[in-house]
């Protein structure tokens, strides 16, 4: 089963995570990164390097986010461990590792929610690589587009008791009103104490990365970006955030980017929040 769709995006990222993965100074390890993109077609490349700077810089720029986004939930994820929340869901899973790669408190039950046809992929490569969850983990085959909430209820979440949502590198593919109703769904079955990580594409993003994107590639498919203020956006639907940047949080880590922003790179489209 090849890769194909949106969902294709998510064994590029992992691709990415395999590379961060292979730095003397990573800033996270992801194991079973490899294989999965491997298992795509992606691994080492799948195509030639750009023939043009414009384009080799885009794709740098994308990685090096992929890589500060996965640190920055990472570590948004460890705290709300931490804190005593032992529900997480991951929306839009893909290929994301976290279940197999990250320490878990006893207790913690890990929901994966995508189609089926990632989730079979990723089975197969997970069997495979003999993989074994450090935590209970639950697959959930539905699309984000139907009654997830419901499928999620089904599969054991428990809505009155704090949750942990992740929504990475998801938010740019769905329409303004889909954004709305995700974060309605999502609010609805979070009890207080709930935690809250998002990646949102920062203004200008689709103009500057998407308007030359070849078809079929993650760009193209790159339909909103982030409110004009993210913080009192989240708000209205009961939600205590702080933004980052990419720049704030790349220096934070170690990785400082040396470019000067060419843009008024404006509110962070890395968002944690709390459920008060």
């Amino acid at each position: 089963m090849r890769p194909s769709g949106v969902w294709a995006t998510a064994v590029g990222v992992a691709r990415v995570r395999a590379l961060e993965s292979e730095r003397e100074n990573a800033l996270f390890r992801d194991p079973l990164a490899r294989a999965f993109a491997t298992a795509g077609g992606l691994w080492p490349s799948s195509s030639a390097p750009p023939a043009d700077e414009a384009t080799r810089r885009r794709r740098l720029a994308v990685a090096f986010s992929i890589v500060i986004r996965t640190k920055f939930l990472d570590d948004l994820l460890q705290q709300a461990a931490a804190s005593g929340v032992r529900q997480v869901v991951l929306l839009g899973a893909g290929m994301d590792s976290r279940a197999f790669r990250m320490d878990w408190p006893d207790g913690t039950r890990l929901f994966e929610v995508d189609t089926a046809a990632p989730l079979a992929f990723k089975a197969s490569v997970l069997r495979q690589e003999r993989a074994v969850a450090r935590c209970e983990r639950i697959t959930v085959a539905v699309d984000l587009r139907e009654d997830w909430p419901g499928a999620l209820a089904a599969a054991g979440h428990d809505p009155t008791a704090p949750t942990v949502w992740i929504a990475e590198g998801l938010l740019i593919y769905l329409p303004e009103d889909a954004v709305e109703l995700l974060l309605a769904r999502i609010g609805a079955q979070s009890a207080a104490g709930s935690r809250l990580g998002l990646t949102l594409g920062s203004r200008g993003v689709i103009e500057r990365f998407g308007a030359d994107a070849t078809p079929g590639s993650a760009a193209s498919m790159w339909v909103s970006e982030m409110p004009d203020d993210p913080v009192a956006w989240l708000a209205e639907h009961g939600w205590d955030a702080s933004s980052h940047t990419l720049r704030e949080r790349a220096a934070a880590y170690g990785r400082p980017i040396s470019t000067p922003p060419q843009h008024d790179e404006g509110p962070g489209g890395l968002v944690s929040a709390v459920r008060p």
